[in-house]
């Protein structure tokens, strides 16, 4: 049995400012709001929408906001000085895996699929198919693609994809970085001809005849932890059981949103608080994405996780992953910075424990796991079912 709130030791402090981005995977704080969860724990939580990333994590470092929901790569890379601000921060939770998806403008998606007809259910075969593309028809033509962080999973996602179809992301096309929801007009105006974002953006695009889907996250990495709960080490050592309770609420958000039968629930309570209609976010949240305008329906029941899989867990083995993937991406060498250190001080796997243990969660009692070899899912140990984990590989390059 989960321990009583009412056990727990009395919170540092109550009344909580905590950060969202208006994306379809802030579910888990919209729903522990609507659930009752947080007053639950005996905490007063206000969400704060902000709009975008860099915006968010500022706030957090200087205090305006007690914690928030972040890209998994960007405590670590804060924590390392990536990007110029450097505070430590830490992480007890991931919040999400995968989310995110390729939107291409029209014309260049119609032109894609030209060159393969398995682009809707093959991540591979759309970035072959793109590279192909671009060395063909598109031959010369400035291509200038978006993420919504240079510190991401979008921002490795897309670069895993480009790399997939023989493409070079820092030489053949132009990667910049732009707020999530200014992306679809951007991709409208003709400022960028396609992104990798967060939905409900890419179905927005889609619905409204902007864009198309080319590749989900999910087909480029299969469950990548995308989003955690962020806060600063030194707001972590002086409300640790704040921090507990807090993470407990959000936990049993998560698992309530394991559930299929809650999505439409789900679905609807974003609505409110996103203020979006229904029809933008149930693509993703109800496991039904709709690659073209009036196109077929493809199901993608893994678009969006956060309670299977130990989805929860924030494994170091990824940490490293995502952190030896940002260090490389501005030009720095994994092998001279202290990696190992970083990722312990910020991937806390003991705060997880602490909380999934008075849940009464299936705990793995390893701080990583394998990667790269599991097409289906799997056991980690009895008890412990695992998501599939292969991710894209380089054109040309072995199968890791």
């Amino acid at each position: 049995m989960s321990t009583d709130p009412a056990q727990l030791p009395a919170p540092e402090k109550t009344k909580l400012a905590l950060g969202y981005i208006r994306l379809t995977d802030s579910a888990p704080l919209v729903m522990a709001a609507a659930l009752g969860l947080y007053e639950k724990y005996g905490l007063d939580v206000n969400l704060h929408r902000e709009v975008s990333w860099a915006n968010l994590r500022d706030k957090v470092v200087v205090g305006a906001l007690d914690a928030a929901q972040m890209l998994a790569p960007l405590p670590l890379a804060t924590a390392l000085g990536c990007g110029g601000l450097r505070a430590n921060m830490v992480t007890g939770l991931v919040l999400s895996l995968n989310g995110n998806a390729v939107t291409l403008n029209r014309g260049i998606a119609a032109a894609v699929r030209e060159e393969s007809d398995e682009v809707a259910e093959d991540a591979g075969a759309s970035a072959r198919a793109f590279g192909s593309w671009l060395r063909g028809a598109g031959r010369g033509r400035s291509i200038t693609l978006a993420s919504a962080h240079s510190f991401s999973c979008h921002s490795i996602q897309l670069r895993l994809w480009l790399r997939a179809g023989g493409v070079d992301p820092d030489r053949d096309v132009r990667i910049i970085v732009l707020p999530p929801e200014q992306m679809m007009d951007s991709l409208a105006r003709g400022l960028i001809d396609g992104y990798c974002v967060g939905e409900p953006w890419n179905s927005v695009a889609v619905q409204n005849g902007i864009g198309e889907i080319i590749a989900t996250g999910y087909g480029i990495w299969n469950n990548l932890a995308e989003k955690v709960l962020g806060v600063t080490e030194h707001w972590h050592q002086q409300h640790p059981t704040t921090h507990l309770r807090l993470r407990m609420a959000i936990m049993e958000a998560c698992q309530w949103l394991a559930a299929p039968e809650h999505r439409e629930q789900t679905v609807s309570e974003l609505a409110r608080v996103l203020e979006l209609p229904e029809r933008q976010l149930a693509p993703s949240l109800l496991g039904r994405m709709q690659f073209r305008k009036d196109g077929e329906i493809v199901a993608q029941p893994l678009f969006h996780v956060f309670g299977r899989f130990q989805a929860g867990f924030p494994w170091r083995s990824t940490a490293t992953d995502l952190l030896e993937r940002c260090v490389t991406m501005i030009g720095r060498s994994p092998a001279q910075e202290n990696i190992a250190a970083v990722v312990q001080q910020t991937y806390r796997t003991d705060l997880y424990r602490d909380a999934a243990r008075r849940l009464d969660l299936p705990l793995p009692t390893s701080d990583t796991k394998p990667s790269g070899e599991h097409a289906e899912t799997w056991q980690l140990a009895p008890g412990l079912e695992m998501g599939p984990d292969l991710r894209l590989q380089p054109a040309g390059a072995d199968p890791a």
